[in-house]
């Protein structure tokens, strides 16, 4: 495909999506400047008057997580920030590493090894090659593309199908990472008067696990684009290993403004995803953030999503409400409201709404 034609909207998705070459593949044609249609409207871009250098989420050390001290400070920095890094959680560096040098390692398999894993090619559905965010529906697209996962410690014959390049990583690492994300679930979910996580509670907090191999490839115009455009998750939480490059950006607590979140060497993001919004009835907060991209170097980031499963069904907790508390949001189905989130571009907090009384 030449550089010409990927400015014609029809043929650059039929190049991205259907051929799957993807983001990755734009980057490596020498383009001076991206197709228009991964143009950023200019209130959509983030300007550096808006960067607040002086702020930082909190750092929270988790090496003693049963201490009443760390629940405390895990509980208040998801009810201020809705983000915050974890540091001292027990994973082993190396297994942080493998996990995004697997990110790197399938991104630069050959587009012939990579399209094995699109939707129609993938040899199951737990797997599947993505480019962008919602890239049929959305205005603008957005400069990434990643290896989604499903998944499940008990599936282990669909994830044999996974590419061996970065399965076994992947693994390790889910293994390791699991037992912290229900911990952290049992003391959010602790302060919100929910004495134990039972069956039917887990289907609804953490009843699917999707892990993503994100891969933001080197652009030529950073500031015209976005890796990721403002969002909240809709996930009850998001467990995020970014690699050393940065470029995430959440917006402060009360404002306009956004804060650089940097990579600290072994840490773990974790933001509050708007089911715990709901469920706390916005005592938690799912808060908008971004990604910038860079023009030097390649970023890879690994996050995990704990969703509910499908058919779940979520809102306001009973023991939130117990005191007369009046509710805001209304019961819905999640599968419902994944799919209403995208079937559109990122909105900012607009995914919210479908859920409000």
């Amino acid at each position: 495909m030449s550089i010409a034609e990927v400015s014609e909207a029809s043929d650059l998705i039929d190049f991205l999506v259907n051929k799957g070459n993807g983001v990755k593949g734009l980057s490596q044609m020498g383009l001076e400047i991206v197709p228009q249609k991964f143009i950023q409207p200019h209130e959509e871009r983030l300007h550096f008057t808006q960067i607040l250098s002086s702020e930082s989420i909190p750092i929270i050390d988790f090496s003693n997580f049963n201490d009443p001290k760390v629940a405390e400070s895990i509980c208040d920095a998801a009810e201020k920030w809705g983000f915050f890094q974890i540091v001292n959680h027990g994973i082993p560096i190396e297994v942080l590493e493998n996990v995004i040098e697997a990110g790197h390692k399938f991104f630069e398999l050959s587009v012939e090894e990579r399209r094995k894993y699109l939707k129609e090619n993938s040899p199951t559905p737990t797997v599947q090659l993505k480019t962008s965010f919602s890239p049929l529906a959305e205005k603008v697209l957005e400069w990434k593309d990643y290896l989604f996962h499903i998944y499940d410690c008990d599936d282990d014959e669909s994830s044999k199908l996974w590419p061996a390049v970065s399965k076994d990583q992947v693994l390790e690492y889910m293994k390791w990472a699991k037992p912290i994300i229900v911990k952290l679930l049992e003391v959010l979910l602790e302060k919100l008067n929910v004495k134990q996580i039972d069956e039917s509670m887990k289907s609804v907090v953490m009843g699917t696990l999707i892990v993503n191999l994100i891969h933001y490839p080197v652009c030529p115009n950073p500031e015209l684009t976005a890796g990721a455009g403002r969002h909240a998750d809709v996930s009850s939480i998001t467990m995020l290993l970014q690699d050393d490059v940065g470029g995430l950006y959440v917006r402060e607590p009360k404002g306009d403004g956004w804060i650089h979140v940097p990579p600290v060497k072994g840490a773990l993001v974790i933001n509050i995803g708007d089911v715990l919004q709901i469920m706390s009835n916005d005592r938690y907060k799912s808060v908008e953030h971004r990604v910038i991209v860079n023009a030097r170097r390649n970023r890879v980031s690994v996050p995990i999503f704990v969703n509910p499963a499908p058919d779940a069904v979520f809102g306001p907790l009973t023991q939130v409400l117990q005191n007369g508390e009046k509710p805001l949001y209304k019961h819905v189905v999640y599968s419902d409201y994944f799919n209403y989130f995208f079937s559109k571009g990122h909105e900012g907090k607009q995914t919210i709404e479908f859920a409000k009384l």
